[in-house]
This record gives structure tokens, C-alpha cells and sequence, in this order.
């Protein structure tokens, strides 16, 4: 084995100016044993691929065993299979290092193979095997960002999609839920249990996922007659969260009546170990243990991961330095679905908490939503991602209105549903749509750290019977922009008037037979910004 690697390290060593690239995947097929004896998992993985350009060598991306706690996965064998009926198997020289497996195997450009690797070991991340609130054993999945590598063989990034098969054995005291419909599960001798859920829409891995638990299950209802919402939880929470994941029956027809059709064939809300508040995995939601609460106060979060499905899961950002295309998106349209629902007020309501949250957080950092920079995911799970990406939506539905805003949104997820895209894409698609010119827009509120910060003074002139007044934006770049501002005069009735800015420092003059009670900046919340303003006597 020693010499083995040796030759291994110094063939990679050797031949480092050779090309090795990451290939497409197509499909994954992981059977996966899990037992209560232990945290190891046995792992058997196959994995179609092809490649986009020839090459001498590919790389996967799995957990490498490490020495000092002896977490991570240990291959016992990779071998690439033909593709023939015969289905013959012959073994690949590889090197497993650094949470990458680099194969030597050189490829024509549009090559298809078929990869077989097991592997065993204790997840150092990813799957997390734990106990859940009531002391039981359980096993949950967590991938997001790009933490599904350190239990299963993959492509780990989201630009990369596949097909998959979950091939689940565990003891028969446990429920099975993973992404797709669940094919198969059969009684196995030893107490253990085969559970099989197939997906055929291609996924990102961080959307992939398994849980198994003691779970309580509920059938919700059906959405449009086909799609199934399902609920699960643990036993205890039987009551409270089949009441509250039932939402989802309100939500689902709400997104596919503005966006487009939904693509998988379920819906299910689970109760899970997740350290995040809920996760986006595809058509199987995970949500953490405090959740629940029986009175329905998490909707919308429920709405937020829903919307997912369409944004995230289906057109899915190209790198996460555009996560705006996710959780903005995700955050706005739990806000279109709340107003939908409940009214104009509530979306003000919700968009006014978000302002505050945008522009504290500018206070501590600056940086532009768009963040190539970043390369530890989890900082960019902030104000400017989630409610900064969902305030520009906010705005560019205000600017374009809302009719070439749904147009737009849904010629959006035509496009790239199935498939990745960049901020740049969306931006095209709304100046298709619009026929407007949107680079500024993009560019100053996406591209362009922090907002406009507006310190504005007023008069009134009662002999002439005007009042003026002067807008300045102290910030270190002028937005452009229009700002409504409005007169509340005596009577109680309000006087309207729309500003276009663009420099640092604006005037204003309006009629006005008499003095305003007040003057009122941005009445209907159409503007991410920050302001003071003051009377001048």
C-alpha cells in the first residue's frame, strides 16, 4: 500500500502540467449503509460522467480520512465500468488527498464513463449523526454550501446538476425520507431495511439530502390534484408540526400560479438536526427542531423555502458570489406570497423590518451583494444576501412595474430552469423584457456597496408660497434613482411629487398655498436608503 501511494505521488507529482478538470456528472447512485452500533458509513457509490473537453486525469471531491481524529472516508475500491452490456469493471489509478480524489484517466471531449467507488468512514460534516431533542438517534443530511463532499463522492459545486438514487439501509425502526419519490423499501434479515427515492431532475449537491429517524408522517393534501405535501416530523411533534407544515398546501399554488410549474413530483416538510433555521433541499425541506411551535408563526419561512424550489434548486446561481439569486430571491417572494395573503401593509410591514436589518448591517461591514471574494459560504448568509438581494427586487418591480416584473420573472425561470445562471443573465432577461437600459441599476445596487444616505432640509416661503427644500446624498457615490416625497397639508390630504436623482446634491421647489404639517420621504417604501431630515424655520 505504502509503495502504492508513493507511485501514486509521484505520477500526480510527475504529470502536474497534464490537464485534469472536474467532468459533468450526469447521474449519482449511492447505497448507503448506516447502522446503531456506530457512527461509520458504508458506501457504494456510481457515477456516470461525461466531460465538456479531453482530458488526462478528473477529480471528485470526498472527505479524506484524518489522522489525528480519524474522521472522513477511506476508498477500498475505484474502478470505471464499461458501458457495454457486459458491464465490465477494470481498476483506475488514483490519489486520495486534500477532500479530492484525482483519477487517471484520460478522456475525449463528450466522453461518457462510468466511475465505481466505495469508500467507508465517519463523517467529519455533511451528514450529521446525532441524537434530536428527545434523546433518539437520528441521521440528517446537511450539505448546504458545499458540505455534501465529506459524506458522499460528488462534484461538489453548485454548477454541476445530476440525477440521483438514494439507496438507504438502515435498522427497520427508522424512517427513510431523501430527494424524489421513494421507489422501494424492503425487509432485509438482521432487522435492517432497504429504503430506495429516485430523483430524475437534476440537482446541485448542496440540495441533496437523506434523513432517517423516527419519524411521524402525514399527508397533507394534494396540490393541483398531483403533487403530494407531506409532513415529517418526530412523534412528540405529531400535533403542532403537521399543523404547521400544512402551510405548505397554501404556498405551493401561489408560487406556481406567479413563477411556473413546479418540477418535482413532492413536496415534503421535515423536522430535522439542520443548524440552519431551514434548508432548501429539493422537494424535501429541512427545517430545525425549533421550528415547531403549533400556532404557525414560522410561515415564512415556510414560504422562503418553498420559494427555493424555484430559485436556488431549479435556476440555481452559477457560484455562490451570486447567492443573491437564491436567498434574495427566496426572501422577496416569501414577501409577494405575505402580501398576496394579508395585504399592501404587511409587504410594507416586511420590507421596512428588512431596510433596518440592510442598514445596520452596513454599519458593521461594507460590501456589495455581489461577493466573488468570499470563499467561506456561510459570511455570505447576511442582511446584504437575503433582505438587500430581496430589496432589489423590491425596487426593480416599482421601477418597471409589475406587470414587466412577473413578465420578466418568469422568462427568467423559463430560461434557466434545469440550469445555472449569473447576475448577468438576470439582468438581460429584465432588459429584454423592459426594453430598458439597466446597467446603472445593476451596477449600483448590486455591484456597489451600501445605499443611498440622504440628509435632507426643508422650508416653506409663505409669501411665495412655495416650499423648497435641498436632498444630499452623503454617501462616497451618488445613487441614481427617483424619490417620492409627499405633503401632508391641513385638510389631511397628501400632495405627491416624484425627484429624479442622480447627483450628490438635488433642490427641490413645490406650490403650496399653505405651511405642510410634515414632509414625508418615500411614503410607500419603494427605496432602500437611509435618511434624516429636518424642518428649517
Amino acid at each position: 500500500m505504502e509503495y502504492l501511494l508513493y507511485f501514486l505521488s509521484f505520477f500526480f507529482t510527475h504529470h502536474a502540467l497534464q490537464r485534469v478538470i472536474y467532468p459533468d456528472v450526469l447521474h449519482y447512485d449511492f447505497q448507503i449503509e448506516l447502522n446503531d452500533r456506530n457512527d461509520t458509513i458504508l458506501s457504494d457509490a456510481t457515477i456516470l460522467l461525461t466531460t465538456d473537453e479531453s482530458t488526462d486525469a478528473i477529480k471528485l471531491d470526498l472527505g479524506s480520512l484524518q489522522a489525528d481524529n480519524g474522521l472522513g472516508m477511506q476508498i477500498t475500491q475505484l474502478t470505471w465500468i464499461s458501458l457495454d452490456e457486459n458491464g465490465t469493471e477494470s481498476p483506475l489509478d488514483y490519489l486520495h488527498q486534500n477532500d479530492r480524489i484525482l483519477i487517471h484517466r484520460p478522456l475525449s471531449k463528450n466522453d461518457t464513463v462510468r466511475v465505481h467507488i466505495q469508500y467507508k468512514g465517519v463523517p467529519k460534516d455533511g451528514l450529521i449523526i446525532s441524537k434530536n431533542k428527545y434523546g433518539h438517534r437520528t441521521f440528517f443530511a446537511d450539505n448546504w454550501p458545499d458540505r455534501g463532499h465529506h459524506w458522499l463522492v460528488c462534484h461538489d459545486d453548485p454548477s454541476d446538476k445530476a440525477s440521483l438514487e438514494f439507496k438507504i439501509i438502515a435498522p427497520d425502526h427508522y424512517q427513510v425520507v431523501a430527494n424524489g419519490i421513494r421507489m422501494e423499501e424492503t425487509n432485509l434479515p438482521s432487522n435492517s431495511k432497504l429504503t430506495v427515492w429516485k430523483e430524475e431532475v437534476p440537482l446541485s449537491t448542496k440540495v441533496m439530502v437523506i434523513g432517517v429517524a423516527d419519524f411521524a408522517v402525514n399527508l397533507a393534501g394534494y396540490v393541483h390534484d398531483c403533487i403530494p405535501i407531506y409532513s415529517w416530523v418526530y412523534p412528540e411533534d405529531k400535533e403542532k408540526g403537521f399543523y404547521d407544515y400544512a402551510l405548505a398546501k397554501e404556498i405551493l399554488p401561489f408560487y406556481i400560479q406567479y413563477i411556473g410549474p413546479y418540477a418535482y413530483k413532492k413536496l415534503a416538510n421535515v423536522e430535522s438536526k439542520t443548524r440552519f433555521g431551514g434548508l432548501e433541499n429539493a422537494n424535501t425541506i429541512f427545517y430545525s427542531e425549533k421550528s415547531i411551535k403549533g400556532d404557525r408563526s414560522n410561515e415564512n419561512m415556510i414560504a422562503h423555502e418553498i420559494a427555493h424550489q424555484w430559485f436556488g434548486n431549479m435556476a440555481t446561481e452559477k457560484s455562490f458570489g451570486h447567492l443573491w439569486l437564491s436567498e434574495g430571491f427566496a426572501t422577496y417572494f416569501a414577501m409577494l406570497y405575505e402580501e398576496a395573503k394579508y395585504g399592501k401593509e404587511k409587504m410594507i410591514e416586511l420590507l421596512s423590518k428588512s431596510r433596518n436589518l440592510i442598514v445596520d448591517y452596513s454599519r458593521k461591514k461594507t460590501a456589495p451583494v455581489i461577493d466573488t471574494t468570499t470563499r467561506d459560504y456561510m459570511k455570505l448568509l447576511n442582511p446584504n444576501t437575503y433582505q438587500k438581494g430581496g430589496w432589489v427586487l423590491h425596487m426593480l418591480r416599482m421601477e418597471l412595474g409589475d406587470s414587466i416584473f412577473h413578465q420578466a420573472i418568469r422568462q427568467y425561470y423559463v430560461r434557466y430552469a434545469g440550469h445555472t445562471a449569473g447576475t448577468e443573465d438576470l439582468q438581460e432577461v429584465f432588459e429584454s423584457v423592459s426594453g430598458q437600459n439597466l446597467h446603472q441599476f445593476f451596477k449600483q445596487w448590486l455591484y456597489t456597496a451600501g445605499h443611498p444616505i440622504l440628509t435632507i432640509t426643508w422650508k416653506f416661503d409663505p409669501a411665495a408660497k412655495l416650499v423648497t427644500g435641498t436632498i444630499l446624498q452623503t454617501q462616497e457615490d451618488p445613487y441614481s434613482f427617483p424619490l417620492d416625497l409627499s405633503l401632508v397639508m391641513n385638510k389631511k390630504e397628501n400632495i405627491r411629487h416624484t425627484l429624479p436623482i442622480n447627483t450628490s446634491m438635488t433642490t427641490f421647489s413645490f406650490d403650496a398655498n399653505e405651511k405642510p404639517i410634515d414632509l414625508l420621504v418615500d411614503p410607500d417604501t419603494k427605496l432602500l436608503h437611509s435618511h434624516t431630515i429636518s424642518p428649517i424655520k
